[in-house]
């Protein structure tokens, strides 16, 4: 019996690619819109088998975990895939991030194996020589992939056993903290599987659904929204390397995408399409999330006809923790609706008791769409979660009295610029390594563009009054990513502080707010 024949008993509820290629074998699962090609069920079935044995091949076991450096693909999926039949984790790795970031991720995350595309070579190799972590196997997809996968050869299917696939994290997705150091969030199956069963019930997914995955595989929502749910439901995906405007555009209209998510950074670039605001008459609705969405920008895309809706989620719970319909999105801009199934919502306020609807409390949420805590970190996690199990958000909500809910700002200093996170102690760390920087600080400023972008005053050292934002900025980039580095820069005698001796943030932002008014009186931009 063929493996896409074996019956689905015989598999798990944690494997989706597994039940529908034994269900529907031929159902087409993924279209790569970068070349047009296709593959079924069955072929994603097999693929994930093949990798699963190769990695066996190569020495791999249960609880091993699985680096991978690349912009979307199809190995992707099917490593997740192969990695929940094998009992090991799958580690997405952030091919934005600068080599001393990556080796932080690396030597937290510890692979057994690295695989890389050969854009990555060179970052996954000087990360790998800071982390130092010479023994870990490296493998070039494209060059030493098809030789690894034809070592496998043939095999004995491994035994589907759901608990004991349950009891193995399914991923690590790194996050940054605010000290700098990362965390990677222990993705469980069970996490995964809630978070698609809600999914499909709350967004009304089906198998008829074709949906977009622009969105990096090194986030969660690339994963959650709406990648894995669809799977499950055995519809479509549309998969694309980059974000890019015209081509995203393009494929919404040839491969009749009926839903499609986005970060509002890039629904602003969507708008810069030669195509935006031409009929789609399969799309059922624009989902934004990862980021608060402007006004501006939800009129804009209703304006050209286009149904819009607004999400919620995070790393640690869900991702999709809200669902809306075009109704409530109709009438309640900027609202998320209402909360997802199996999930449940708490808001309290400063003394930790319940607040009433209608009152701005901090949202903690619990149900089995939660992570599984941070990965060797179990101070992290006891700060993030309860005696009774609720997740800390750190984000302030309200709900109104007929159960709308509506995020109202975030209670942590951290920032989201383009949909990406970005901790000022993160950034105020590595400035204080660049040379002639005595002291930093680092706040969010509002950008039309991004949403919002950091902003910094800096205390050069003694005897370094020289220093420039050109050859500070370069400096920093070279350890940072380029969305964490700075869009404004001021330099200042001294940082303004509180009577507690900390800084003062708001008068931070002020003195750059000033700064940038400044410069556009004087005809010039602030730096960028």
């Amino acid at each position: 019996m063929s493996q896409a024949q074996r019956p689905a008993t015989e598999v798990s509820r944690f494997d989706p690619i597994a039940w529908w290629a034994a269900h529907d074998p031929g159902r087409v699962a993924l279209v790569e819109a970068m070349s047009g090609r296709t593959w079924s069920y069955a072929a994603l079935h097999a693929l994930a088998d093949r990798w699963c044995a190769a990695l066996a091949r190569i020495g791999v076991e249960s609880g091993d975990r699985i680096a991978l450096l690349a912009r979307n693909r199809v190995e992707h999926l099917v490593l997740l895939a192969a990695c929940t039949r094998s009992g090991s984790t799958l580690v997405p790795l952030n091919w934005r991030l600068a080599a001393p970031e990556l080796a932080r991720v690396l030597a937290d995350a510890r692979p057994r194996v690295l695989l890389v595309t050969e854009a990555f070579s060179a970052l996954a190799d000087d990360a790998a020589r800071q982390a130092g972590m010479a023994d870990v196997q490296c493998c070039e997809l494209d060059r030493d992939g098809p030789r690894v996968l034809a070592m496998a050869g043939e095999h004995a299917v491994l035994s589907r056993d759901a608990d004991r696939i349950a009891a193995a994290p399914a991923m690590l997705l790194y996050t940054s903290g605010s000290t700098g150091s990362p965390k990677g969030v222990i993705v469980p199956h069970r996490q995964l599987h809630w978070n698609a069963a809600a999914t499909i019930a709350g967004w009304e997914l089906s198998s008829r659904d074709v949906g977009v995955v622009a969105s990096p595989l090194f986030h969660t929502a690339g994963w959650g929204v709406f990648a894995l749910p669809l799977l499950a439901a055995g519809g479509r995906l549309v998969l694309f390397d980059a974000f890019e405007p015209d081509a995203v555009m393009t494929g919404l209209h040839t491969y009749a995408v009926t839903v499609c998510f986005g970060v509002p950074t890039q629904y602003d670039l969507l708008r810069t399409a030669a195509s935006w605001g031409r009929p789609l008459p399969a799309l059922r609705w624009m989902l934004s999330g990862g980021a608060p969405c402007p006004r501006r920008l939800h009129d804009a895309v209703v304006e050209v006809g286009y149904p819009f809706r607004e999400g919620y989620g995070l790393t640690e719970c869900g991702p999709n923790c809200f669902t809306t319909t075009d109704a409530i999105a109709h009438s309640r801009p900027g609202s998320v609706g209402h909360l997802m199934p199996h999930l449940e919502a708490r808001l309290v306020g400063d003394d930790g008791r319940p607040v009433p609807p209608g009152t701005v409390g901090d949202l903690e949420l619990r149900g089995p769409q939660l992570f599984d805590g941070y990965f060797d970190n179990a101070e992290r996690t006891a700060e993030a979660l309860t005696a009774d199990g609720w997740l800390r958000t750190g984000d302030l909500a309200m709900r109104d009295p007929d159960g709308i809910w509506a995020i109202s700002g975030r209670r942590k200093e951290m920032y989201i610029t383009g949909g990406e996170n970005v901790f000022p102690g993160e950034v105020e760390n590595a400035l204080l390594l660049c040379r002639g920087v005595r002291q930093a600080a680092v706040v969010a400023l509002p950008d039309t563009q991004w949403g919002e972008v950091g902003g910094a005053v800096v205390v050069p050292a003694t005897g370094h009054g020289a220093l420039t934002e050109h050859t500070l900025l370069a400096e920093l980039r070279q350890r940072l990513a380029g969305y964490k580095v700075p869009r404004v820069v001021r330099f200042a005698d001294a940082l303004p502080t509180l009577g507690t001796g900390k800084v003062d943030r708001q008068a931070v932002t002020a003195l750059l707010a000033a700064h940038a008014d400044e410069a556009r009186g004087s005809g010039a931009e602030p730096s960028h």
